[in-house]
């Protein structure tokens, strides 16, 4: 596939007119690339360059002395390697009122007491892989549900390869180099066992027995999968007062491509269906409609003791199914018959993998595209 630049929908450069802002994705979902096309006259300190990172720690007020008078805008990239920096860039903000935009694919390290989270002068902004309106004509379901859109392994003509090696130089590297985890063994065959989860309701005392650890020590794994951005709790909605919901948690995997790489190489076989594959898939595309717009909106979903399950629920407006069928059904569309009865969300929708749109029973059944489309047209809010 031809190497391009891709215009990202989240407009950086409107964001740092009015703050600073802390920028956390994953390694690899074009992060510096953006900063480049949309800020290229920003002064960048990179801390994975071992001689910028150790001159910047070498003294007091090192930053200072190397922001010119007329500097505006300050990147700090992976800020999470020297949380310490924040004390020096919070003087920064208030004395000069430059704006710093402070990249990082962990924030394990910025959460731990004590750390200076520049007492709310500046955002938080996530950041991911490529959505389809990005890739524009480029954009290939099918590819991107075997593959994930990482843009290095999207972009790949060896896509399994770089996802290979995405997996073994970068995941469990990155977990390494956080330097909270002691067995690293069982956490390798944690985040196999964690991989077949995907988008499931865990059952921790398996998953523990399986992984060979304490149910603990599961706990302790998902809280680092999320801390460094890898893993997505989606939380189980608790105000049905029709029917006795589930409160357990589902976890997804933020790529589906990192999720069928995992399973490639884990000595577990239990593939999932297309159907776990879709549903990851748009998982990824509302929270990138969520984080671009910078919407205060929850997600969760929804499962009733009796059986009735909604995929996603966007705050108190939107219930979303998926199915990756080409036909939808009644049978299809009965929990969201079921939530509708709650009288509680205004929008009910059904995103499969057909061709046409319509309306059954006051519930819109949408082609994944047009969904997409009317979601950033601004239709559900």
């Amino acid at each position: 596939m031809t190497q391009k630049i891709y215009p990202r929908a989240l407009d950086l450069s409107s964001i740092l007119n009015s703050r600073s802002c802390f920028f956390l994705g994953p390694r690899l979902t074009g992060k510096s690339t953006l900063i480049h096309e949309t800020i290229p006259d920003a002064l960048v300190f990179d801390l994975l360059s071992n001689d910028v990172y150790f001159s910047l720690l070498e003294k007091s007020f090192s930053l200072e002395n190397v922001v010119s008078a007329n500097t505006e805008i300050v990147v700090i990239d992976e800020i999470q390697k020297a949380p310490q920096l924040l004390d020096e860039v919070h003087r920064l903000i208030e004395l000069k009122g430059i704006r710093f935009l402070l990249t990082g694919s962990s924030a394990r390290k910025l959460r731990r007491g004590g750390v200076n989270l520049l007492g709310g002068r500046a955002g938080t902004v996530h950041f991911h892989p490529f959505i389809a309106r990005e890739l524009g004509d480029d954009f290939k379901l099918k590819r991107a549900l075997r593959y994930g859109t990482v843009p290095a392994v999207y972009c790949s003509d060896e896509p399994s390869r770089v996802l290979r090696d995405y997996i073994g130089n970068y995941l469990r590297q990155e977990i390494a180099a956080e330097g909270v985890v002691r067995d690293l063994p069982a956490f390798v065959r944690f985040l196999d066992l964690a991989s077949h989860c995907n988008a499931t309701i865990v059952n921790y005392e398996n998953l523990a027995s399986d992984a060979q650890v304490s149910r603990n020590t599961v706990y302790n794994y998902f809280d680092i999968l999320k801390d460094t951005l890898i893993a997505f709790e989606l939380q189980a909605w608790r105000h049905s007062p029709k029917r006795k919901p589930i409160v357990s948690s589902k976890y997804y995997l933020f790529d589906i491509g990192v999720v069928n790489a995992i399973q490639s190489r884990s000595a577990f076989r239990f593939a999932q269906s297309e159907g776990f594959s879709f549903e990851t898939w748009m998982l990824h595309e509302i929270r990138c409609w969520i984080n671009y717009n910078e919407r205060d909106d929850a997600l969760h979903y929804w499962k009733s003791k009796s059986g009735y399950e909604v995929d996603f629920l966007i705050h108190d407006h939107t219930a979303i199914e998926v199915k990756a069928k080409p036909n939808v059904g009644l049978r299809d569309l009965r929990s969201l018959k079921a939530l509708k009865e709650e009288e509680i969300f205004k929008n009910f929708v059904c995103v499969y993998m057909g061709s046409l749109p319509k309306q059954v029973d006051g519930i819109e059944v949408l082609p994944y595209m047009t969904f997409l489309d009317y979601l950033w047209e601004g239709r559900y809010g």
